[in-house]
């Protein structure tokens, strides 16, 4: 071996150790406090800032025999470094920004948390204490007053800072946890951030599913409380709506090939099309590498923001199994300046930044005077002024600032609050006694008080930021993983998630921008069980979600066969589906053409008794009455005549309304009319009591109050719960029957019930009176007509319970013409047959009553009304009336 080989070997050597140097001293702070011109004095705060840079702990040995030190970081993250960058450049820009804060330079101090609690736990103690050792409780530092931590990064590093700094109302303000167990403020009061609740995003995953038809999905989540959360409210939210889940698997968060090849395993096994994977970028990388190994494709991914543009998963190679991938990215924005600032980074201003330096290959090692291969480049000696834009990582790549936007904007809270801190007028601040707070001694929770309140636009964009419980809006942008020309994937936006917005304007989705795995347009099917074909019928598999169901053959007398739609049935083949029959009573088919023949002929005759009372207006008989009542009975038994018409044809709205109103009404008035009348024959039966303050107008009054009653009930029910058509497809499976839905049972019984009091009442003024003399037998026609007014509607009930379809409506419509014809003979056919056959039984004294004698005897006999009644076919017998003077 040559001069030159051993020493190039030697060189390596020594870089080797050099960067496991720097590894090991990666977890002091990076401190850099602005240096202040000496002509100037300005006041100055640290800003604290935890970032993982690296990815995770180094093993340690383990030894218990000497000083135990603090572990050391491996893997260098280049993405997360372009964080740490973009906060140092948000600071230096506010720092010379005469608009704010033009008073204060504000400084920083930067941990790495090794995407670790324990590292993040021992850089807040760290913090808190202004020392290099993390001294729990105490705090010897005597610099700048400490404003606020902008960190830790995941959302279990935050958990965990996040109840020490809550300890001491200190504020922090995350840039990149999204559990929603952190939006809980008993037990985070000081916690903030800058990036969406994962509430919004686990809502938006599940609508994305169901607004694509996915039934049948599979869940990978991280071993931490960003998956566990994520995933928990994501499948809260999908099974409700009858999604299931083919399967459920955790990433293990340290290195473990089993279970990596467990997960493998299930995925290849699943017929799930469609995973769901809440995790970030370092905790996938190990499955998607396994994954790639075993040639895994056909598999549409929904990915969280904390991969979906992680240049870490898009590696090289990930096209087949990854195109296709939809996901959620917090918004974006372009942040002028930043690229130009990352590039020119000094590779010698601190531990963190020549790691870097070295990582990627960049910065000559200056231990021996020799061309040494690195990263690629040429032989040659580095200087430390290569240029970094010739680097083809995620540190430069500017195209996808989300998260990176999201730090620059908690720098900006933080900056705004400690403005309005700064500039609160006394007497008018925020504190006892309208008190502010002095920014070179202010406490903590002080400064939580401006934070939690702020509210300002961001430069540039002109985003407005505000805090609604430590949470700003969540809203997504949805990208699609899709092939470009040079065969890398690109990142499309094809829609955008706002959780703030109504329900139904939350989601917008280009479906025709979308391209799928392999190159497909249509998107994937991803169900456990296709639907059953015709002829076959579900069967459930014992212990499977309901998603997963045998398709069986039919039996001849299956019920429920085919999956047909509502207005379907099967055919008698069960391989088809046919529509169902429609049937209502129609005008046209014999049975409603009957009816309305009859409904016809009844209005014509109780309109030619009308005609009739009027031509004989002025006799005995006809004024016996009151005439006004008589002719009202008379309207009322047409319309409960016509009304029965309505009841046939298909079901409208306007006649499903009418039919049971004006049946409702015509019943009111009828009974009505009638119990005045009956209580009139009582007034002439009993005179000298009720004859002495019921007068005919008063009676008059009664009968339009009592339908008046009725009136407003039945307004009342329109208004609030009219009746309205229904298709009825439980009566009978292969009809759909047409029929009207009253609307409200309560009503309907209501409105009925009074018709029944009023039933009631004139049955027992008709019952009272026809014990009267023989002269007013004429209540004895209408007892009887109400008698068969009561066996009609009771003998209906039975009747109508038992039928169905087309016949209910035919058995309420004869109920309606057996009641209004009864009524209509028994009151007005003796009437009648007493004005046309015989005229000489129309005289004034035999429509006067008859005194009864002290003794209680008969004076006489006479025919009376009621044989006019019963036998409308003999003549009345003449008898001798006494002359009496009148009363």
């Amino acid at each position: 071996m040559g001069f030159s080989s051993v020493c190039i070997e030697l060189s390596r050597l020594i870089f080797s150790f050099k960067v496991s140097f720097i590894i090991l001293n990666s977890t002091y702070s990076l401190l850099n406090l602005y240096k202040l011109p000496k002509d100037v004095e300005k006041k100055r705060v640290v800003i604290g800032g935890m970032f993982p840079v690296h990815m995770s702990v180094a093993s340690s040995d383990g030894n218990t025999s000497k000083l135990p030190v603090s572990s050391g970081c491996a893997g260098f993250n280049f993405r997360t470094f372009r964080w740490t960058q973009t906060m140092l450049f948000a600071i230096n820009e506010i720092n010379q920004r005469e608009d704010l804060l033009p008073n204060t330079d504000l400084g920083y101090v930067i941990y790495d948390s090794c995407f670790t609690i324990s590292k993040a736990v021992e850089g807040t103690l760290t913090y808190l204490t202004g020392q290099d050792e993390a001294v729990p409780n105490y705090r010897c530092g005597n610099g700048p007053p400490l404003a606020t931590l902008v960190g830790a990064g995941g959302s279990d590093l935050s958990i965990a800072t996040a109840r020490i700094l809550g300890l001491y109302h200190f504020p922090q303000v995350s840039y990149c946890s999204t559990c929603s167990a952190l939006n809980n403020k008993f037990q985070f009061p000081t916690f903030l951030r800058t990036i969406p609740n994962d509430l919004h995003q686990s809502q938006a995953m599940a609508q994305l599913v169901l607004h694509f038809g996915w039934t049948w999905v599979g869940t990978i989540a991280a071993d931490d409380d960003y998956g566990k959360y994520g995933i928990k409210d994501f499948k809260e939210q999908v099974e409700e709506a009858g999604v299931c889940i083919s399967f459920s698997e955790t990433l293990p968060k340290v290195s473990s090939p089993e279970a990596i090849q467990s997960i493998v395993q299930t995925v290849v096994e699943s017929t799930a099309k469609i995973i769901v994977v809440f995790s970030s970028d370092v905790d996938l990388s190990p499955l998607i590498s396994e994954l790639l190994r075993h040639n895994v494709t056909n598999r549409t991914w929904i990915a969280s923001e904390a991969w979906v543009t992680s240049a870490l998963i898009n590696q090289p190679g990930v096209n087949s199994l990854l195109s296709g991938t939809l996901g959620f990215g917090v918004k974006k924005a372009d942040i002028p300046g930043l690229q130009r600032h990352l590039l020119d980074l000094d590779p010698y201003a601190d531990a963190l930044t020549e790691e870097f330096w070295e990582t990627v290959g960049l910065k000559d090692i200056h231990v021996v005077n020799l061309s040494i291969s690195v990263r690629g480049l040429p032989y040659g000696l580095c200087t430390g002024r290569e240029s970094v834009a010739q680097l083809n990582n995620t540190y430069s790549d500017v195209s996808q600032l989300r998260i990176t936007y999201s730090v620059y904007k908690a720098v900006y809270a933080v900056a705004h609050a400690l403005h309005n801190l700064e500039h609160c007028e006394d007497g008018k601040g925020p504190f006892v006694g309208g008190s502010c707070a002095n920014i070179t001694n202010f406490e903590p929770w002080q400064l939580m008080y401006y934070v939690k309140n702020v509210r300002y636009k961001m430069p540039n964009t002109g985003e407005e930021i505000y805090f609604e419980d430590g949470d700003i809006e969540g809203f997504y942008d949805i990208i699609n993983w899709q092939i470009s020309d040079n065969g890398e994937i690109s990142y499309v936006t094809v829609g955008h998630y706002n959780g703030s917005a109504a329900a139904e304007e939350k989601m917008h989705i280009r479906n025709e921008s979308i391209v799928w795995n392999n190159e497909e347009l249509e998107p994937p099917r991803s169900v456990c069980s296709e639907n059953c074909e015709p002829g076959t019928r579900k069967g459930i598999r014992q212990g499977e979600p309901v998603c997963c169901f045998d398709c069986i053959p039919c039996a001849d007398d299956a019920r429920e066969c085919i999956l047909c739609t509502g207005d379907d049935w099967s055919n008698d083949a069960h391989d088809a589906c046919v529509p169902k029959i429609i049937e209502f009573l129609a005008f046209g088919e014999p049975l409603g053409i009957t009816l309305i023949v009859i409904s016809a002929f009844g209005a014509l005759v109780t309109i030619a008794v009308g005609v009739v009372l009027v031509m004989h207006i002025g006799t005995p008989l006809v004024k016996a009455n009151d005439a006004l009542l008589s002719f009202l009975l008379l309207l009322s038994l047409v319309v409960t005549f016509l009304c029965s018409i309505v009841f046939l044809g298909e079901p409208q709205n306007w006649s499903c309304m009418t039919s049971q109103v004006a049946l409702a009404l015509g019943f009111a008035l009828c009974l009505s009319c009638i119990m005045e009348i009956k209580n009139d024959l009582l007034i002439l039966g009993y005179p000298g009591s009720l004859s002495d303050f019921l007068y005919p107008r008063h009676q008059r009054a009664i009968a339009a109050v009592a339908t008046l009653i009725q009136a407003v009930a039945c307004t009342v029910w329109l208004i609030i719960l009219p009746p309205h058509p229904v298709k009825n497809t439980a009566a009978q499976n292969v009809k759909i029957i047409l029929e009207c839905d009253e609307g409200s049972v309560v009503f309907i019984c209501c409105i009925f019930a009074y018709d029944i009091l009023l039933a009631l009442l004139a049955f027992i003024f008709a019952f009272t009176a026809r014990k009267l003399e023989d002269h007013f037998s004429e209540a004895k026609s209408m007892t009887f007509g109400m008698l068969v007014f009561f066996i009609v509607w009771i003998s209906f009930v039975p009747a109508y319970l038992s039928t169905r379809g087309k016949f209910m409506v035919a058995v309420q419509i004869f109920a309606i013409l057996a009641s209004s014809f009864g009524l209509l003979t028994c009151i007005f056919l003796p009437k009648c047959y007493i004005l046309l056959v015989k005229p000489e039984r129309n005289k004034e004294e035999l429509m006067k009553p008859r005194p009864k004698p002290k003794d209680g005897s008969s004076t006489g006999t006479s025919a009376s009304l009621a044989t006019a009644a019963t036998d409308v076919n003999a003549s009345f017998a003449s008898t001798a009336i006494d002359d009496q003077p009148e009363n």
